[in-house]
This record gives structure tokens, C-alpha cells and sequence, in this order.
């Protein structure tokens, strides 16, 4: 457990925390409609991005007292219904918050938002373990000094507020405590010194290199996806990567056999359809060399520098198709494999459950096969057979799902269960 470092770190949430103008800008429209006000351009969106609600309808979009209200009321329920959850953790800031965690600074959040619609955004990317303590302008404070003093601890030595807007410069200043400006947020750099920003940073990881310099980053996770050739891993491997970059997980894609200059070179040789006397000996010891060096070169330092890797297959695809498909035994392809993984096996596998009829008329109907997806009808079925006693030995590791469903379902629920697994073993 760490230790208490008697530093406190309080953030704003737009724009610093997350990438929140999709929701803003769709609820902002939906509140001009509403009142029959001009809709803004993109260009002048932003600035609504930050300031208090009220403040923005009667500035900018020049409404009275009276029709500012309904605006509001009109955002505000679009916002709780949808709009909150349309938004993006910034790269970088789950490795942040959780490096400051490990320092045992305190952390808060201080914004202008609704009170329940901070915690529920919070909540739904799993900021909230990372978090001691949360005050919103709801909270019975307006001004954002306020709010940032709501949100610090009784004591402390040393605090910082980081914000994009000028709101957060000023209030940090007000409350008495120093000020970092977020040029990767919705301000200026002009609009931050002018309000008083003592640090500029340009990105996340040079928020992180302020706050935490030489601190060692937690780890981070490493993923597979793994299926019969036609089960729809690249179209799943596209929407996981979509859904994890918006929680904020950074994402480093690999793939077997390759990810590695070495093991591309490996894997050209093992798929050349000109190659077929490959033995089925010499295919399973091609494939251990390419991850042996893939394991060393990329997975390892990428889980230790606190990113995500998402393989496009694993050990276990050696297991089910040179194991089962070649009829070399599962055992003895473990076996074989032990030295090249040396313990490093994914936090999760998502196995895309398709019989291996269906997935070879998907494949066949895409493009030309090459030597192992040119194989027979027998060969797939002990791959699929193969891939099923992996399951059973392993069941705690796999996430397994229907394949057959519409590819944006499929989706949906391979990412809430993969999020589930990624959050559960990130908490302090």
C-alpha cells in the first residue's frame, strides 16, 4: 500500500480528464433547438466546453434569463439520458491517475458539472477508484475557487489544480494553490498564462513526467483474440480497440505469428503457400521461435510501460492448430511452447465460438486462403476441438462468445466483458 505523500493533485473533468465535446457539443445543439436559438458552428462549440452552463447560454449564444433556464433544462436531460456517456478518457490519464495512486498523493476532482453526472461519468470509465474526493458546482458552490477548495484535503503540503480553461487557472490561483494548464484540453496557451497557469503541458505524458518523474508506471495488461480463420477477429479487433481507447486504456496492437521484425520474417516463411514441405514439426518450432522473440521484445516492456496489448492470437492458436489441426497433441505443443511464453499469458482471451463450417464459408468468400487456411474440412474440426480443450483446462482466462451475432452486438459485448476484467485488475 503506499504511502501518503501529504501532495494533492485536483483536476477539472472536461477537457482534462476526458474528451467530453461529442456529448456537449450533441446536447448544446439539442438546447439551442430547443429554444429556437441559433444552432452553433463547431468552431464556436468549444467554448462551451469548460464554463458554467449558465454562464455559456447567456454569453454565447446571447440568450436571457428566462430562455437561458430552458436551455438548460433542455441539455441537462439530454445529457443525463445519453450525453454524458458520449465521451473519451484522454490517452495517458488512466496511467496517470493510477501512477499518482501508487505515489500516495491525494487526487480530486473539482468542475463545474452536475454532481451526479460527474460521478456517474466517473463511475462508467472506472475513474472512481483513483479519486478521494469529488466537489461540482451542485455541491452548494458556484465559483470555482470554491469548488477546488471543496475539493482538497484538510492538509496538505503541496497541491496543484490542472485544468484547461481559464476557470481553472483562476480558481487554483484564488484557492491559494500553484496551477498546471492542459494544452491538450480546449484552451489556449494564451488563455491559460493570461489566467495565471504556472505549467503548461502538451500532453498527458508530460503531465505524467511533471507529477511523477523517474516514478515507475503500473503495469499495465496483455490481451488476446483468438478463433477459427473467417470467426470476424479483425472486425472484433477494430471495435475492442475503439471501445478500449475511449476508457482511456492505451492500446499497442500485435499479431502471430510477427510483431516483431523477426517475427514477420518467420511468419512469411510459415504462410508462403509455395512452402509446403514445411513439416508440422518444423511449423509448431517456427511458430515458438516467433514468440519467444515477440514476447521478449514487445509484450513484456509494453505491459511494463503500463500500455494494453491486444495480440491477434496467441499460444493458444499454436495449441488448437498444430496441436489439434496437425494432430501433434495439445500437450505436446504446451510443452514445446513452455520456454518461448516463460509465464507470460494473457490477462484475457476472447474466443470467438463459430463451428468451423460457418467460419470457412466466411473466410473462403473474403479472400484467396493462404497454406493453413487452405487446409481441409477435418483439419479445422480438430482445430475447433482442440480450441474447446483449452477452454475447459482454462476456463478463467477465456472470455468466450457467440461469433454469430451481428458483428456491432458482438462488439458491445466483447467489450463490456473485456472492461470488466481490465477494470477489476487495475484497482489499488
Amino acid at each position: 500500500m503506499a504511502v501518503r505523500t501529504n501532495r494533492a493533485v485536483i483536476f477539472d473533468l472536461d477537457g482534462t480528464l476526458t474528451q467530453s465535446e461529442e456529448g456537449i457539443f450533441n446536447c448544446v445543439r439539442h438546447a439551442a433547438e430547443t429554444v429556437g436559438a441559433p444552432v452553433p458552428d463547431d468552431a464556436a462549440l468549444r467554448e462551451y466546453i469548460g464554463p458554467p452552463l449558465a454562464y455559456s447560454f447567456r454569453a454565447f449564444m446571447g440568450l436571457d434569463d428566462e430562455t437561458a433556464e430552458r436551455a438548460i433544462a433542455a441539455f441537462r436531460k439530454r445529457y443525463h439520458r445519453v450525453g454524458l456517456f458520449e465521451n473519451r478518457v484522454y490517452p495517458g490519464i488512466r496511467r496517470l491517475l493510477r501512477t499518482l495512486k501508487a505515489r500516495g498523493d491525494y487526487v480530486g476532482v473539482a468542475t463545474g458539472k452536475h454532481g451526479d453526472a460527474t460521478r456517474r461519468i466517473l463511475d462508467h470509465f472506472g475513474l472512481s477508484p483513483f479519486i478521494d474526493s469529488v466537489c461540482c458546482a451542485a455541491d452548494g458552490r458556484s465559483e470555482k475557487a470554491d469548488i477546488i477548495r471543496g475539493a482538497l484535503p484538510e492538509s496538505f503540503s503541496e497541491a496543484w489544480m490542472v485544468g484547461d480553461r481559464r476557470f481553472d487557472m483562476e480558481g487554483g490561483r484564488a484557492a491559494g494553490i500553484h496551477t498546471i494548464g492542459a494544452l491538450y484540453g480546449y484552451g489556449t496557451a494564451e488563455e491559460l498564462e493570461a489566467s495565471g497557469a504556472e505549467v503548461l503541458v502538451e500532453s498527458v505524458q508530460a503531465l505524467i513526467d511533471f507529477l511523477c518523474p523517474g516514478q515507475e508506471p503500473p503495469r499495465g495488461a496483455f490481451l488476446s483474440m483468438e478463433g477459427l480463420d473467417g470467426s470476424g477477429k479483425s472486425t472484433q479487433i477494430a471495435l475492442l480497440t475503439d471501445a478500449l481507447d475511449r476508457w482511456g486504456f492505451e492500446v499497442v496492437h500485435s499479431r502471430e505469428p510477427g510483431g516483431t521484425r523477426v517475427g514477420d520474417m518467420l511468419r512469411a516463411i510459415i504462410l508462403d503457400p509455395d512452402n509446403p514441405e514445411i513439416t508440422a514439426e518444423t511449423e509448431a518450432l517456427l511458430y515458438a521461435a516467433s514468440r519467444a522473440q515477440h514476447v521478449r521484445e514487445l509484450i513484456r516492456p509494453t505491459v511494463a510501460a503500463g500500455r494494453v496489448l491486444l495480440c491477434d492470437r496467441f499460444v493458444d492458436s499454436s495449441v488448437a492448430y498444430q496441436g489439434g489441426g496437425r494432430e501433434l497433441g495439445v500437450q505436446h505443443i504446451l510443452d514445446l511452447n513452455a520456454a518461448a511464453v516463460d509465464g507470460t499469458l494473457p490477462l484475457a482471451t476472447v474466443y470467438l465460438d463459430i463451428n468451423h463450417e460457418a467460419a470457412l464459408k466466411r473466410r473462403h468468400a473474403a479472400t484467396a486462403p493462404d497454406r493453413m487456411e487452405a487446409e481441409s474440412d477435418a483439419f479445422f474440426a480438430r482445430v475447433e476441438k482442440a480450441y474447446r480443450e483449452l477452454i475447459r483446462r482454462d476456463p478463467e482466462r477465456f472470455i468466450v462468445v457467440d461469433a454469430t451475432q451481428p458483428p456491432e452486438k458482438l462488439g458491445e459485448e466483447v467489450a463490456r466483458r473485456v472492461l470488466e476484467r481490465l477494470m477489476a485488475d487495475e484497482r489499488p
